[in-house]
């Protein structure tokens, strides 16, 4: 049995203190007297400041399409029905549609190369900028790396104010057969800048969450880049196949190959 030094300044030790070294929850804080440490106070205090940063911070789109175009992606910036920050967050609805500006604009633009787009990549700030900023550019990388043969992966739709459903407004005006929106997830105490994938089959103005197929987690510390377009991939091949997404669509990316169609 090792023995372990006693804990500093007081503070009771905590029999699973070990597992801290496996996760980034919150657990085994230890105690001094009946509160929490003060380093655990102001670790919560960071932790908290953090996720509301997330939130709040507005995301730098033009230099997000910079990054992207960079990569050979071409970009489209367009902006919700929620004018604002303020009003995005107290309106939800809003930030489901697009402006009319850009809804026009979208419905205007001609096919590019005159080919049907396959998969149609949407970049959505959501509830969380910070998590756009650092984990859609190396995202969208490996989901064009990793296309399948004969796939046509349209432009990348950068989204300011925008909610998962936005995805099927700007899909279904660019005729795309699957439109996959990358989302600034809630952010957590441990994890500000998680980034999720939503994808939906034909989207269409109306399309339930019960339609999508959800991927989230997409970190460093979570769900690598690599892996989250490999099981993107895997998904868009089962829905090509079936003709749907969302419950009647179950992903085993882990366990099965998928023959293509």
């Amino acid at each position: 049995m090792t023995h372990k030094p006693p804990a500093p300044h007081g503070i009771a030790p905590d029999p699973w203190a070990d597992l801290r070294a496996h996760t980034q929850a919150r657990l085994a804080l230890g105690r001094a007297g009946a509160a929490l440490p003060t380093a655990e106070l102001l670790r919560f205090g960071m932790a908290h400041a953090q996720a509301r940063d997330a939130v709040h911070i507005p995301l730098d789109a033009d230099a997000l399409a910079a990054q992207l175009q960079a990569l050979g992606c071409a970009t489209r910036l367009v902006h919700s029905a929620a004018p604002d920050r303020a009003t995005y967050l107290l309106r939800p609805d809003l930030g489901r549609r697009l402006s009319n500006a850009d809804a026009a604009v979208l419905r205007d633009m001609p096919a590019e190369g005159g080919a049907p787009i396959d998969l149609l990549v949407v970049v959505a700030d959501g509830l969380s900028s910070l998590a756009v900023a650092r984990q859609a550019p190396p995202l969208v990388q490996a989901i064009r790396q990793q296309a399948p043969a004969g796939w046509h992966v349209g432009p990348v739709v950068i989204a300011q104010q925008a909610r998962v459903a936005l995805g099927d407004e700007v899909g279904s005006l660019l005729e795309a057969r699957m439109v996959a929106v990358l989302i600034g997830e809630r952010p957590g105490l441990s994890s500000p800048d998680s980034l999720g994938i939503y994808l939906t089959w034909h989207p269409q103005v109306g399309r339930s969450d019960a339609e999508r197929n959800c991927i989230s987690n997409v970190r460093p510390e979570g769900l690598e880049p690599a892996r989250a377009a490999a099981r993107l991939w895997w998904l868009c091949r089962a829905a090509r196949q079936l003709g749907l997404t969302g419950v009647g669509l179950k992903d085993r990316s882990d366990g099965l190959s998928l023959s293509n169609p």
